[in-house]
């Protein structure tokens, strides 16, 4: 089951990001969180004491590098395994093998890369085999494992969370290329550092992305004849001009970005929305996450003003992941456009901002007898639930009960405004307190 390049395969000319995988923790760029001295990852590999994990994280942060440096320093038998190319068949006949390893005393290792696009069954099939002992499952994701693995799966395994790289991890692995001989080494490359933290800045985090994007530049670069390239400052921007909008997700830029959207819509500005919104797209920003805002923005400035504005973002949002980019641009700029015409109410926002300061320094309020069920004849006997009015049942469908705790009673957290379909509701609301406290027992 090892995944091991023929003759052929390894004289065969590979990606510079290939040729340049570590092969040791002390050639790994990045993750010092985990991987620094004395912390907690670097241990378990260097002492050999690997159990269950699974390492999260976006592309090109190291995540099947991590697994094959293990599959180096273990004396575990090691399997690489694929969830794109695998089935339940497959994953039987790994599981046979680890069985027999284990009768044997040998542990075997299972490195399962893109474990998120294994269905629940296929990640059932290994459950068993974990709890035996039999295998170590050490799996890779790039989506939240908290959705994607089956919970008895996940609490099994420890996640470790893998971060974007800096640009100066970054860099220094790009200079790495150009000199090693895995790399660049014998080519006898000049390329400016400065153009280095270009393409570090244009990668995202992302070595493979920036490995490749070296690797384009110095294939193209000026050849002199005596075996020396120069990459030039042109060279870079046409490697890069594909994505030369894009900036760092994580920093600055990327929340200013999100912020100048956000506050055109509402400050009712449609034009300065979609520009803010085109801006974001076309630097390559994930339309999910644009959606998402939006979707926010919806309850949080507009609420119950217009509750169509919350069906229409999410509306957006199914549409963005159902067809992606660059189609579902237009769905998102209905969903802007429509939010930032909408009336504005931050009621709710209000009301859960105020509600939460409460529910934080009065943690132990008790719930009412009134309103507690009583499943038992304890709870009976104890009167819970004694008084209860069952509102459906009282003509006009309202009861004069204490729903909230005694300490609390009186307490207004919703304070509906009277801007658009609100104002209706802000005269419901007023109907209702008038009706209780006429009715006060």
């Amino acid at each position: 089951m090892y995944d091991q390049p023929t003759f052929f395969e390894r004289e065969a000319a590979q990606p510079l990001a290939a040729r340049l995988r570590p092969r040791t923790l002390a050639e790994f760029v990045g993750q010092k969180h985990l991987l620094g001295e004395g912390k907690i990852l670097r241990r378990l590999i260097e002492e050999d004491k690997i159990g269950s994990m699974i390492f999260w994280g976006p592309p090109g942060v190291g995540k099947t590098t991590l697994a094959r440096i293990i599959a180096n320093c273990t004396k575990s038998a090691f399997i690489d395994f694929s969830a794109v190319t695998s089935g339940i068949k497959e994953i039987k006949q790994v599981m046979e093998q680890a069985e027999k390893n284990r009768r044997f005393g040998e542990r075997t290792i299972l490195f399962v890369d893109e474990i998120h696009r294994f269905n629940k069954a296929q990640q059932d099939a290994f459950l068993p085999f974990v709890e035996k002992g039999s295998i170590v499952l050490i799996g890779a994701t790039t989506e939240n494992p908290s959705f994607e693995v089956n919970g008895a799966l996940l609490s099994r395994c420890k996640v470790f969370v893998l971060q974007a790289l800096g640009t100066e991890e970054l860099v220094s692995l790009l200079k790495r290329a150009v000199e090693d001989e895995r790399g660049f080494g014998n080519m006898r490359v000049k390329i400016a550092d400065e153009l280095l933290a270009q393409i570090a800045e244009f990668a995202n985090g992302d070595a493979r992305s920036a490995l490749s994007t070296l690797e384009m530049a110095v294939l193209n670069g000026e050849a002199d004849g005596q075996g020396r390239v120069t990459v030039t400052q042109e060279t870079v921007e046409q490697c890069t001009q594909k994505k030369s909008l894009l900036y760092d997700k994580t920093g600055e830029e990327h929340y200013n970005l999100i912020s100048a959207l956000h506050k055109s819509m509402r400050n009712s500005d449609p034009d300065a929305a979609v520009y803010w919104l085109a801006r974001m797209l076309e630097a390559g920003e994930d339309p999910l996450y644009i959606a998402r805002r939006v979707t926010r923005f919806a309850s949080e400035d507009v609420g119950l003003a217009d509750p169509r504005a919350l069906e229409i973002a999410v509306a957006a949002y199914q549409a963005c992941h159902f067809i992606g980019m660059p189609e579902c641009s237009v769905h998102l700029t209905e969903a802007v456009t429509y939010l930032s015409l909408a009336p504005k109410s931050n009621a709710l926002y209000l009301a859960y901002e105020s509600a939460k300061r409460d529910a934080l320094t009065m943690l132990a309020e008790p719930v009412p007898l009134i309103i507690r069920n009583a499943p038992t004849k304890l709870m009976k006997e104890l009167e819970y639930g004694k008084g209860y009015k069952y509102a459906h049942s009282e003509k006009d469908k309202l009861t004069s009960m204490q729903c909230l705790p005694d300490s609390l009673a009186g307490r207004e957290y919703y304070r509906p405004t009277e801007e658009g379909l609100e104002a209706k509701y802000k005269a419901r609301l007023e109907e209702i307190k008038r009706w209780k406290k006429e009715h006060e027992e």
